[in-house]
């Protein structure tokens, strides 16, 4: 279950097409615009940078900002 850790932030690593908790929480923070995003809602993040975005604009920013 994604949901443990209640209220606190999580700790990610970010793989092609799935991700890893390393610490309990229930929410990132999107890298572009620090909008919390639940992990039943995280669709968007950089394996290369191991960022979340909280949607497909601020993913398509945070590439911009890399090159």
């Amino acid at each position: 279950m994604l949901m443990q850790g209640s209220g606190r932030e999580a700790r990610i690593h970010y793989m092609a097409g799935t991700f890893r908790l390393l610490s309990d929480g229930d929410h990132v923070r999107c890298a572009v615009t620090g909008a919390r995003i639940s992990l039943d809602q995280l669709r968007y993040w950089s394996v290369a940078r191991q960022e979340p975005y909280v949607d497909a604009a601020a993913s398509f920013t945070a590439e911009g900002r890399a090159r």
